[in-house]
């Protein structure tokens, strides 16, 4: 076991995946019930750190603590169990580590602002804990430099996408996904906790791989829609950068007040498309790939064009286990 001060010789980026290891371990054993690995005391082992330098290290990294961040982490997963499935409160309770049912319900009341048995009667969307994401591949030196690295090929094809809803927020100003949630965060409601949180919430979603688990993230999408009052793009368009879901045509669940709904209509789309890779080093090789993808696509003989008509979306999904995509909409010419 390392001393504190053996352990100080980690730099931050290290140490942003050190508690990405801890998160991915956290929900692993609430998936696989395994309870007795979620401990700090196992964590702290596994890592060879001390507990008391681990739990400071995640708190300064994730903002919250060790303790609160497992428990919140436990009532999303309940919560979704809640929401799409039938099974007793009682055991869904025990199933997610709480002693009892009114424990439960307590704990879900302070989290959420109403029981276990209300959520279920409407359930609402609310903010839940998603999975914090501190580890940053692009400022791991050794992931940007990886020009030349295993990612794989693109794969280029035309779809037509039935008519959907798009929930969203969007902003006119920003360029890029970070400067995006710097400019949200400024606006009450729609920082990126918040606005994760409430789509991780939301059923039905029409992206979503993750089923009835708490898996974060999933079903949420970036995207750009051909705004007159958006910033003027790299292709002469204005854009307005978006986050949210698309649901079913036929949603007719609850609006956040924060949050903007619109129909999309059926369109045809060009997708470039990669599949899985991994995070920590092909995260910039891939993006490389399928940018010069769609930048030197020929879409003579094709008998389709970009469409840059207004109200027209452009899709962004990243999701490194599946895939990474770009959705972008075309007409025939």
């Amino acid at each position: 076991m390392f001393s504190e001060k053996q352990s100080g010789v980690k730099n931050l980026n290290e140490w942003e995946k050190e508690v990405q290891t801890i998160i991915d371990e956290i929900d692993g054993c609430i998936k696989n019930r395994t309870d007795e690995k979620m401990s700090l005391a196992h964590l702290a082992e596994k890592l060879g750190y001390s507990e008391f330098y681990v739990s400071r290290k995640f708190r300064e990294i994730s903002g919250m603590q060790f303790r609160d961040y497992l428990r919140q982490r436990k009532l999303a997963f309940a919560l979704k169990e809640l929401r799409d499935t039938g099974n007793k409160i009682l055991d869904i309770a025990l199933k997610y580590g709480f002693s009892s049912h009114e424990a439960f319900s307590r704990a879900f009341k302070k989290a959420y602002g109403m029981t276990p048995r209300e959520y279920r009667k409407n359930p609402v969307p609310v903010v839940l804990q998603t999975v914090i994401k501190p580890f940053d591949c692009y400022l791991l030196e050794k992931g940007a430099a990886e020009k030349n690295g295993s990612a794989g090929e693109i794969k280029t094809y035309f779809v037509k996408i039935p008519a959907h809803k798009f929930l969203h927020i969007k902003n006119y100003e920003s360029i890029g996904y970070w400067d995006f949630w710097q400019k949200q965060s400024l606006i009450p409601g729609q920082d990126c906790e918040t606005i994760c949180g409430l789509l991780d919430s939301i059923k039905g979603k029409l992206d979503d791989e993750g089923g009835n688990e708490a898996d974060s993230g999933s079903g949420q999408v970036i995207a750009y829609i051909n705004d007159p009052a958006g910033r003027i793009c790299s292709w002469g368009i204005p854009l307005a950068e978006c986050y949210g879901a698309r649901l079913p045509f036929d949603y007719e669940g609850e609006i956040p007040p924060q949050m903007l709904m619109i129909d999309v209509p059926e369109g045809e789309y060009i997708v470039f498309e990669h599949g899985p890779f991994d995070f920590e080093t092909e995260c910039a090789a891939v993006e490389e790939k399928i940018e010069a993808a769609m930048k030197n696509f020929d879409y003579s003989g094709t008998g389709y064009r970009l469409d840059f008509s207004p109200g027209r979306i452009f899709y962004y999904l990243h999701d490194p286990k599946r895939f990474w995509k770009y959705i972008r909409p075309v007409k025939r010419t």
